[in-house]
């Protein structure tokens, strides 16, 4: 039987597997050729080899050879007339404190289609420093910390068998950009360490996290609005906060998420699993719809399944008026596993737009301290229910319901 993922896979490389095709081996633009030596900064050396590649029109490979090298900031621009690989063998290094441009990220690549990046390297933030002094969660005018690796309007982009690792904030954004693989593609740091979001998508379409281990002390992927098919597979997260769609809503200008597909994960002692998160007394009204969250283990996840449209951390908001972002077509199915809190499952949905149309077949969480019985809290939501349920799903709804 042919899988909606195989199908994705496929469409998701053709173009690229007919630039491979026809592609002639690629030129080698090693660093070290630009002047790059590891006992100094290499962002001219990296920006000068990328410069090269941009403008050439046979495909480029520039190469960080093993060992550790230092780099202050870089921001690799295109387009590209050619496909480019960047193969990082060594270990990246940023500084420990201030970068250059401090409204700046680390490493930004820009407007490029056709990118490959490789090599088994390592892109390491250095970021234990900055998170002593991040006070975000109570300073709404903290200092801008920058994040490992930005990638923006990229195009047909292949990333895979490389780590990033303690970046001072989020280890990877990517925005506005489509039919982009991260695979093999591993995330490290510790659970103390503030904000340090995995991946950050937003603005995408087409987007596949596949055969990949994110550990951070923030969402292990968070999906930001205007993103469609985003599929995440084989993703073992934790620590963390899970897997996230949203925060959304606090911008009138958002814009639709459709067709998210989280599947085949493992969950380890993270904070959530996966949620879907709005903002209450907040003007967008934006919908988001089509979401799977199918074959998935949480082992021991405070709260496994959550549907949250009253979200409001540290009290930055009021529940005067309820989210209007309306939720539909959700389908949770064959997710085991342990919660670390009695309530395994919460679909608190919008009392002005209840969720439309949410399946849920095949749960069981269990248990096993000693505070209670494993609970599920659910209000504005009729969902459509099949299969072993463990606990029983709502069987206590408050609010207005709609099938």
């Amino acid at each position: 039987m042919v899988t909606h993922m195989f199908v994705v896979e496929i469409l998701l490389f053709l173009p690229l597997l007919a630039f491979i095709v026809n592609a002639q081996e690629p030129a080698i633009l090693d660093i070290t050729k630009y002047g790059a030596k590891s006992d100094a900064d290499i962002s001219e050396a990296l920006s000068n080899a990328w410069k090269e590649a941009c403008l050439s029109n046979t495909s480029s490979r520039i190469v960080i050879p093993p060992g550790t090298w230092s780099l202050s900031q870089v921001k690799l621009i295109g387009p590209n007339k050619s496909p480019i690989e960047l193969q990082v063998q060594g270990t990246l290094k940023a500084p420990i404190g201030q970068l250059p441009n401090k409204d700046g990220e680390w490493i930004t690549i820009n407007y490029v289609n056709y990118l490959e990046i490789s090599g088994g390297g390592v892109f390491d933030g250095q970021g234990t420093e900055a998170w002593k002094r991040n006070d975000c969660h109570k300073n709404k005018n903290c200092a801008k910390l920058p994040l490992n690796l930005s990638f923006n309007f990229i195009n047909n982009t292949y990333i895979h068998d490389v780590t990033t690792k303690d970046s001072k904030n989020f280890h990877v954004n990517c925005i506005s950009s489509h039919n982009v693989k991260f695979q093999r593609f591993t995330i490290s740091a510790p659970d103390e360490s503030p904000n340090t979001d995995g991946i950050h998508l937003g603005r995408d379409s087409n987007i596949t996290i596949i055969d990949s281990i994110i550990q951070t002390g923030d969402d292990c992927v968070s999906i930001g609005d205007e993103s469609t098919d985003i599929h995440v597979e084989n993703v073992t997260c934790g620590p963390g906060h899970g897997i996230s769609v949203g925060s959304l809503g606090s911008n009138v200008a958002e814009k639709d998420v459709i067709g998210i597909y989280v599947k085949n994960c493992t969950f380890l002692s993270t904070v959530n699993g996966v949620r879907v998160k709005t903002w209450p007394s907040a003007p967008a009204r934006l919908e988001v719809k089509n979401l799977h969250f199918e074959d998935i283990i949480m082992d021991n996840v405070s709260y496994p399944i959550i549907i949250d449209q009253e979200y409001c951390p540290h009290n930055l908001c009021n529940l005067k008026d309820p989210s209007f972002v309306k939720i539909s077509n959700i389908f949770i199915k064959n997710i085991r596993g342990t919660s670390h809190y009695p309530e395994a499952v919460t679909l608190v949905c919008s009392r002005t737009n209840p969720c439309v149309n949410v399946q849920i077949s095949d749960v069981d969480l269990t248990y096993s301290g000693n505070l209670g019985p494993t609970t599920t809290k659910c209000a504005n939501v009729n969902p459509t229910l099949s299969g072993k349920l463990n606990p029983p799903i709502c069987a206590k709804i408050t609010g207005a319901q709609s099938s």
